[in-house]
């Protein structure tokens, strides 16, 4: 009875929350500098992808001010690389201590620390690059998406693809007419490349110690402030199965294969065909289990008719969305292989399938392309441009020369347009938990046939960790 009251028990709270000390300031809204000068910029989470986030700030011209991260270890490159900046481990701390020498911020923790984070700054006036996924949950998409028209700041979700002319150039191809009406998008991605599923489940050390009755989990080496870390998720003692990059294989702290890729892969897609709200989804997938995502799942989304960008109507759309990498059913690499005319499958792509060919990306970005069958577009050539291309140094660049000039409009993927499209991404992570398909009224942000479901829309947030 003891062994199966502490495998029940494994993941239990163990430590008390720390306290929040955010002060809420004065914003500074509104104000633009002059593009000789340099922008402000204070980096939170500067390990792995935010480091590359921080040094591409200051490559195009930014001041980096402040970093913050939680794992010294991890961040040590960035604190040699910037030694001036001031240091911090809690950003609820830096706010409070530098608001007044900040004018844009950078968000790249985990998931679960998107959107407090970003929302602090935009309350205080900043600019925020925050990265893909936008938001861990349904709703926090939603409020984040609000707050940025309410507060005029200039807003970009790192999805770098946004800024690449290949994917801009494929959206006018889509919209202007060349496939026919879209009906059908198939995307599909390599992920997960980390442990998930039962297998991740037992290699957890407090599994493992309750299991074998020997010893107990692990605790945090010194490097890692893990009660930080946690930030908004529920109390749990640390484990290296959750650090670093895994932990996107768990519901409290990422949002799987899904909400990794998919604002990626997906966005080319979503874009051009002017998506917005589905009216359902539904989730295929290879096992449950309430700690962790599947090894591999199938999310079919399905969407009303719409407005085109260039006037009249786009038809309803099914839009289905695979991962799994090797794990995936071998029916998925066979069905995709079909729809892009006998081509072989990559790693990851999307398929966007119309009355009068199929727009093939065999890219995680949506940067390359192909029309098929080849020989119907034989001489085709694409239409004269109506996107604005990013500038030179890409989707940062874009995001400092539009808070250089107060525009929030020159960011192709701002929180107007990343906002919606997370929330459908993060809408296929609750198909999967209410394990059945759902009915979505998106202006009421509602599931309205498995009204338990909306639970999964929101979570609880601990307290100091409020959004």
């Amino acid at each position: 009875m003891a062994r199966r009251s502490s495998r029940r028990n494994f993941l239990k709270t163990s430590s008390l929350a720390t306290a929040g000390f955010w002060v809420a300031a004065r914003p500074t809204l509104g104000q633009s500098k002059s593009p000789n000068e340099r922008l402000n910029v204070a980096c939170i989470g500067v390990g792995g992808m935010g480091a590359g986030d921080c040094r591409d700030m200051a490559a195009h011209g930014a001041n980096i001010v402040a970093v913050c991260d939680v794992n010294d270890d991890a961040a040590k490159g960035t604190y040699e690389k910037f030694p001036n900046a001031k240091r911090f481990h809690d950003f609820r701390e830096m706010f409070d201590k530098m608001h007044k020498d900040i004018d844009a911020v950078t968000v790249s923790t985990p998931d679960h620390t998107h959107a407090v984070a970003t929302m602090m700054a935009m309350k205080l006036g900043k600019h925020v690059y925050t990265q893909k996924p936008l938001t861990h949950d349904v709703y926090e998409a939603r409020v984040l998406t609000e707050a940025a028209k309410k507060y005029k700041v200039v807003t970009q979700m790192g999805n770098q693809g946004t800024a690449e002319p290949g994917l801009r150039e494929a959206v006018e191809v889509i919209q202007s007419g060349a496939i026919g009406a879209v009906r059908e998008v198939h995307v599909w991605t390599n992920r997960p490349v980390w442990p998930q599923g039962t297998g991740a489940i037992l290699q957890h050390q407090g599994v493992q110690a309750a299991l074998s009755g020997k010893g107990s989990s692990a605790t945090a080496p010194s490097h890692i402030k893990w009660d930080l870390w946690l930030g908004t998720a529920p109390e749990r003692p640390y484990d290296p199965i959750y650090m670093p990059f895994k932990w996107r294989g768990w519901w409290d702290f990422g949002t799987g294969a899904l909400g990794d890729m998919a604002c990626h892969t997906a966005n080319m897609a979503f874009m051009a065909c002017n998506l917005g709200y589905p009216t359902s989804v539904e989730a295929e997938m290879s096992e449950f289990n309430d700690q962790t995502f599947p090894m591999w799942s199938v999310i079919r989304y399905e969407f009303p008719a719409r407005p085109h960008p260039k006037g009249g109507e786009m038809p309803p759309l099914k839009w289905t969305w695979y991962d799994g990498g090797r794990d995936k059913p071998a029916w998925v690499t066979r069905k995709l292989k079909e729809l892009a005319h006998g081509r072989d499958i990559p790693d990851s792509g999307s398929l966007i399938i119309g009355d009068k060919g199929t727009l093939f990306s065999p890219n995680d970005y949506g940067a390359q392309y192909v029309l098929l069958p080849e020989k119907d577009f034989e001489g085709y050539k694409p239409p004269t441009p109506w996107l604005p291309r990013a500038p030179k140094g890409g989707h940062k660049k874009e995001f400092i020369d539009a808070c250089l000039e107060n525009k929030p409009e020159m960011c192709m993927s701002n929180f107007g347009y990343a906002g919606p499209l997370t929330e459908t991404v993060v809408l296929g992570c609750v198909a999967m938990r209410a394990r059945k398909r759902i009915e979505w009224d998106g202006p009421n942000m509602k599931i309205t046939n498995v009204p338990e479901a909306n639970q999964f829309l929101r979570r609880e947030y601990r307290k100091g960790w409020e959004l």
